[in-house]
């Protein structure tokens, strides 16, 4: 937290005042640092809405009534879902990126509410432990988001965020079944006047049904961060939002000025005159760039020489579709099937599966999706993979090292034969592409594609309707050995795709989750780059596409040097893609090449940042 007291700030036409009076002053300005997590600037009137505690739970408490313990879980779970409901039926007041996003997530909480891991795990406490209701709920809860937080800790990058926002969700159900069992209200936001800041110590992400954009022109928060369900919630919103901004609440005060500045993270309350008309410009400045970016979203992602480039967005959850709508991207560069399984008991079946792919492919309205088939190794867990019967046995020393992705899908085919299928099924749909995730050697890629041809023609004997040409079917790029055999790959792959955030923990040999090697990891290290320049030359010269999906794909001083190693196809965050049009559709070829040719003879990390800012500042 930053907390700096600014100037005084007073009236520029003074008036005489009584001899012995004080002088009139306004308050000092307060200054606080929080989590940039939606762009943009607003000014308003503070809304304080504190939400009453939620009840004290005994941890030592026991029941010698189980019956009657679950009977109260029974009647909080009916008054939660009666609630989800209620918040559903609000979403038509938002806009239609926000119903879809909120929807999305409400419709999680419901079938976590139904019959489910977490009920059955709370039932067991109650039941085999003597737990009252609510210590059952609170247990089985932490103990499902510590586990995957663990996980995610293990991985870091992407994947510990979807992690964190996964705990959230049994976190927030957890909430929400102990305040419903106390009888304890929950805050409301009704009342608040049209133009105001809402200040909280922390907004769940279900209270994002509450919030109605029309009247709420920032939100500021205490606690949170950037990547949990909240900030998407907020980001669907399109709100200008600083979560964690430590000391927020112990500031704020009901009708206060406040600025907001989303893109900075910065918070002041009561700003000085100086301050103040900053802020405004800066407003303005950010209706003018919206304005701007949002005419770029129906320009081709062209260079200014000429070249035709392909910006797609990433998929984690299909509540983030509006998003990739919103950027203008051209497809789905990295469709992650992970969320079909990581909270469920019992494995999609093929018909279920089918159903959202196609959903999710014709929402696309003909842009290219690529779906990659489940990537689930030892640093993962899920019931309804274990359930089928995946067995990561010898992979708790290191995980990384052991049984995942496409080599533990070759151990137990059956998962990979109906994710084949229900893709396959779905490629009516719209175009599509299947992509393998951790391939090393060429055996593993003939066999996967043997299954897939086997599935389709059992398909095709059942009189499913396919295409008369199957969907490509590509390899991620994700490790030094699939880059250095990219020639031999890229004769068997229909197409690849670099994954630039495992290949850098690999070929730097660094675990983002582990604090005392986590300043190692950088993409931008030249062995990294070489073996990104290996991999894209060998697919070029097997004729076969390539792309790059890890995060430097979204990153606009990344893009010209990647651009100048060969590659024209980038995946990325949705957020990220307005912004790297912006760049690319400035840029000539022949600039990127001579930058990636002095970049690919520096030989440390430092020197090749110096040369990525030098000229991105030229540019």
């Amino acid at each position: 937290m930053k907390t700096t007291d600014g100037p005084d700030q007073t009236s520029p036409r003074r008036r005489r005042r009584p001899r012995g009076a004080a002088p009139a002053t306004a308050p000092p300005e307060i200054r606080l640092s929080g989590d940039a997590t939606v762009r943009g600037m607003a000014i308003g009137p503070v809304m304080l809405v504190l939400e009453s505690p939620a009840p004290d739970i005994d941890a030592a408490a026991r029941t010698d009534n189980p019956e009657h313990e679950l009977e109260r879980l029974g009647e909080a779970i009916e008054r939660s879902v009666r609630q989800i409901e209620r918040l559903r039926d609000r979403l038509a007041i938002l806009p239609e990126d926000g119903q879809i996003e909120i929807g999305s997530l409400l419709e999680v909480y419901r079938r976590m509410l139904g019959p489910s891991r977490l009920q059955r795990g709370i039932h067991e406490r109650i039941v085999r432990d003597g737990r009252t209701a609510e210590l059952a709920v609170r247990e089985e809860t932490e103990s499902l988001a510590q586990a995957l937080l663990r996980d995610g800790a293990e991985i870091g990058g992407e994947d510990a965020a979807a992690a964190q926002r996964r705990a959230g969700e049994f976190r927030e159900i957890g909430q929400r079944l102990v305040r419903n069992l106390g009888r304890t209200p929950f805050r409301s936001f009704s009342a608040m006047p049209a133009g105001t800041v809402l200040v909280a110590e922390q907004l769940r992400p279900a209270d994002a049904a509450l919030i109605d954009p029309s009247r709420i022109v920032a939100v500021a928060t205490e606690e949170g961060g950037s990547t949990d369900h909240t900030a998407i919630m907020l980001r669907a919103l399109g709100i200008p939002t600083v979560l964690a901004a430590h000391g927020l609440t112990a500031h704020a005060r009901d009708g206060a000025t406040m600025v907001v500045d989303g893109t900075t993270g910065h918070v002041v309350i009561d700003p000085s005159a100086e301050t103040l008309e900053a802020a405004r410009r800066g407003v303005a400045d950010h209706a003018r760039e919206r304005q701007a970016l949002g005419r770029l979203r129906r320009l081709p992602a062209r260079l200014s020489s000429g070249e035709k480039l392909q910006l797609q967005a990433n998929l984690e959850l299909p509540a983030e579709l509006p998003l990739i709508a919103q950027s203008g991207a051209s497809g789905i560069g990295l469709l992650r099937t992970e969320f079909l399984f990581m909270n469920a008991a019992t494995m999609p079946d093929e018909d279920r599966q089918a159903a959202i792919y196609a959903e999710i492919i014709g929402t696309m309205a003909g842009d290219t999706t690529t779906i990659r088939v489940v990537d689930w190794g030892g640093e993962k867990h899920s019931e309804a993979l274990e359930r089928a019967g995946l067995s990561q046995e010898g992979d708790t020393i290191n995980p990384a090292l052991g049984m995942r992705g496409l080599r533990l899908l070759l151990r137990y085919p059956a998962v990979l034969e109906t994710q084949f299928a229900a893709i396959l099924k779905a490629s009516v749909a719209g175009p599509v592409r299947v992509m393998l995730p951790m391939v090393t050697v060429v055996p593993e890629l003939r066999e996967a594609r043997e299954i897939y041809h086997r599935v389709a023609r059992r398909l095709r004997r059942k009189g499913v309707q396919l295409g008369d040409t199957l969907p490509p079917l590509g390899i991620m790029v994700e490790t030094p050995a699939a880059a250095i055999m990219g020639d031999a790959l890229a004769q068997e792959a229909e197409f690849l795709a670099i994954g630039t955030n495992d290949l850098t923990m690999y070929t730097l040999a660094v675990d983002r989750g582990s604090a005392e090697v986590a300043p190692l990891y950088h993409p931008l290290h030249p062995a990294v780059l070489r073996l990104i320049q290996a991999a894209t030359e060998a697919a070029l010269r097997q004729y076969r596409p390539i792309s790059l999906c890890g995060e430097i794909a979204g990153d606009p001083r990344v893009v010209p040097l990647l651009i100048g190693l060969g590659l024209r196809s980038f995946s990325m965050t949705a957020s990220a893609v307005p912004r790297v049009k912006k760049v690319v559709r400035a840029l000539s070829f022949e600039d990127c090449r001579r930058l990636a040719h002095r970049v690919m003879e520096a030989s440390d990390v430092a020197e090749v940042t110096g040369l990525i800012d030098d000229f991105a500042a030229g540019t």
